[in-house]
């Protein structure tokens, strides 16, 4: 009896320090899972913060560039009534004023150029800024087990 009895305890003992090992794997499991979610969680909002300086950035030169296009509009408006001899022109001469003329249409163009460059940048971070949040969403449903999703659940993270 004295030896099934140490053999039963030693049995028992190693089935309860194996236990504590699998516990052990799983909590260093579960531990490296959270720091992993933890730096995705950082790395999402470090790309979101970069949008947004970038976001500001454009937004404050479409600004700048809508200045410069009202002054350049108000410009023009004078030198065209001066071409037409609606206004004291002074010392110019036609030609001079002509040039002065085509290039601020060519001037005009080019901010034109340029705001459509900032528009589609803009709308490339709001597209990214879109992705991004649908990333996380399918994330966090694909983090539940599929075993506790219904229909319209497992249809929901498909159409993500």
């Amino acid at each position: 009896r004295k030896q099934a009895t140490g053999y039963s305890t030693s049995s028992s003992d190693e089935e309860f320090e194996s236990k504590p090992s699998l516990t052990h794997r799983a909590k260093r499991a579960l531990r490296k899972r959270r720091k992993l979610e933890k730096e995705t969680k950082q790395l999402i909002k470090q790309e979101e913060l970069k949008r947004l300086h970038k976001a500001q950035a454009v937004q404050r030169q479409l600004e700048e560039l809508e200045e410069r296009q009202r002054a350049l509009e108000i410009f023009g408006v004078e030198l065209e009534r001066e071409l037409r001899g609606e206004a004291d022109s002074g010392t110019k001469d036609e030609n001079q004023m002509l040039h002065e003329w085509f290039e601020l249409v060519m001037e005009k163009n080019k901010l034109m150029r340029y705001e459509s460059e900032l528009l589609i940048i803009a709308q490339e971070l709001e597209l990214e800024d879109h992705q991004s949040r649908l990333e996380q969403k399918l994330r966090e449903k694909m983090a539940i087990d599929d075993s506790l999703k219904d229909e319209m659940d497992l249809n929901e993270e498909d159409e993500i």
